[in-house]
């Protein structure tokens, strides 16, 4: 019976290493497990701030956007209405030519009149009228 209790006592060391080993590896595991845990969770948070970055520079951009869209509908419209000042300067100018036209006519045909009437002096002679006397 000595070796049957042997044979005992020597199986129960062995499962007692067996355990204490198996407790190690799955404490390795749970560490490791750990670890990665971790260094997952520091990417996951790394990735977090830079998409928070990231969204904060889409936002500003599409202000700036919002901004540019302004100044140009701005600029737009400027334009709109140097082009509508161009076009009333050109019919003035259209206009103060036909006035011009027309003074000239008139101052024209006014010489014209005045140069046909005869000049009558204080004393109702008719007076300035060239006369020939050679015949």
């Amino acid at each position: 019976m000595a070796i049957t209790s042997s044979v005992s006592g020597t199986q129960s060391i062995v499962q007692s290493g067996l355990q204490q080993l198996k407790l190690q590896q799955a404490r390795r595991s749970a560490e490791q497990a750990e670890q990665t845990a971790q260094a997952l969770q520091t990417q996951a948070n790394d990735a977090q701030r830079r998409a928070a970055r990231e969204e904060e520079q889409a936002r500003s951009l599409s202000v700036q956007a919002d901004q540019a869209q302004g100044n140009a509908g701005r600029a737009r419209q400027g334009l709109a209405l140097i082009q509508t000042a161009n076009e009333s300067l050109t019919q003035v100018g259209n206009v103060v030519d036909q006035v011009i036209k027309k003074q000239q006519s008139v101052q024209t045909s006014t010489q014209s009149v005045l140069e046909s009437k005869p000049v009558v002096n204080t004393q109702g002679q008719v007076t300035g009228t060239v006369i020939n006397t050679t015949a």
